[in-house]
C-alpha cells in the first residue's frame, strides 16, 4: 500500500493565513499542491508563493457569521469542491482579567471560538459531500494549563477542543475533525514579545527540546492531519510543543 502527502486537486481553507503561523501552514499546503484559500481583515496582505503559486485571499472577518458563509460558498462555488478546513485565525494581547473589559473578553472569544465554530458550521456541506475530508482546529498549550494574563484566550481555546471532540463524533464518518495544539511559535513578532534576544533564549530554553517551533513545524502537523496518513484519526489534540515545559521543581533540585 502506498501512503503520499501529495495534496493535487486538493481544496484547502486557511484563516488568517497571510502572516505568522498561517503563512507557515500556507507554505506547507502550497509546497503539498493544494489549492489554498485564505483570509483576513486586510486583503492587500502580501501572500506567500511557492513555485509561482500562491494562495486565493479574501477579506473577511470570521466573528461574523454571515460574512464567514459567504467566503465559504464563494470558495466552494469556484473551485467546485472543499477538502480541507484549517481553523487558524487567532490571538490575544496580555491583559489582567480583573481590570479588561467585559467587550475584550467578548472580542478574544469570538476570535479564538466563535470564528472557528462559524466556520466549521458553513462548511460542512461541502466537506461532507467530499470524500477524506477534514477539519484541523489550531489550539494551544494555554487550553490544558493556567494561562494568567490570557486567561479568556485559554478559555476559548479549551472550549475550541471540546468543539473539536465533538464534532469527530457528530460528523463522524463522512468528516474527521482534529486540532493542533500550539506550544510557543517563533513568529516575526516573537522576539519583540519576549524583550530582547536574551530574554527570547531564556524562554527558547524552557523547552525541552530547546527551541520554539516554526510556522513551517505547525503546517507540517496540520497537513499530516489532513493526509491519508491520518485516515483514522479523528478526534486528537495533537500537541506540538518540543516536549511541552520543564517542571518548576526541577529548578530547585540537585539533578535541575
Amino acid at each position: 500500500m502506498t501512503y503520499s502527502l501529495d495534496m493535487h486537486g486538493r481544496v484547502v481553507v486557511i484563516t488568517g493565513g497571510s502572516r505568522g503561523v498561517g503563512d507557515g501552514i500556507v507554505d506547507v499546503f502550497l509546497r503539498a499542491g493544494a489549492e489554498v484559500e485564505i483570509c483576513g481583515r486586510n486583503a492587500s496582505s502580501t501572500l506567500r508563493e511557492v513555485d509561482g503559486r500562491h494562495p486565493t485571499m479574501s477579506e473577511v472577518d470570521v466573528r461574523n457569521s454571515e460574512a464567514v458563509q459567504a467566503w465559504i460558498d464563494s470558495v466552494v462555488s469556484r473551485r467546485g469542491r472543499l477538502d480541507v478546513v484549517v481553523n487558524n485565525a487567532g490571538g490575544s494581547p496580555f491583559a489582567d482579567f480583573s481590570t479588561a473589559s467585559t467587550r475584550f473578553a467578548d472580542k478574544v472569544l469570538a476570535l479564538n471560538f466563535s470564528a472557528a465554530a462559524y466556520v466549521c458550521h458553513a462548511a460542512f456541506e461541502a466537506l461532507a459531500a467530499t470524500p477524506d475530508s477534514s477539519i484541523v482546529n489550531i489550539t494551544s498549550i494555554s487550553a490544558r494549563r493556567p494561562s494568567p494574563g490570557t486567561a479568556v484566550y485559554g478559555a476559548a481555546k479549551a472550549a475550541l477542543e471540546s468543539l473539536t471532540t465533538s464534532l469527530a463524533v457528530e460528523w463522524a464518518p463522512a468528516i474527521r475533525v482534529n486540532a493542533v495544539s500550539c506550544g510557543l511559535v517563533s513568529t516575526p513578532g516573537s522576539m519583540d514579545h519576549y524583550g530582547d534576544a536574551e530574554q527570547y533564549a531564556r524562554v527558547a530554553a524552557t523547552i525541552p527540546r530547546g527551541k520554539f517551533a516554526t510556522p513551517a513545524e505547525i503546517g507540517q502537523a496540520c497537513l499530516l492531519l489532513a493526509s491519508p496518513l491520518a485516515a483514522h484519526i479523528s478526534g486528537a489534540v495533537v500537541p506540538v510543543h518540543g516536549g511541552g515545559e520543564w517542571p518548576a521543581f526541577l529548578q530547585h533540585t540537585p539533578n535541575g
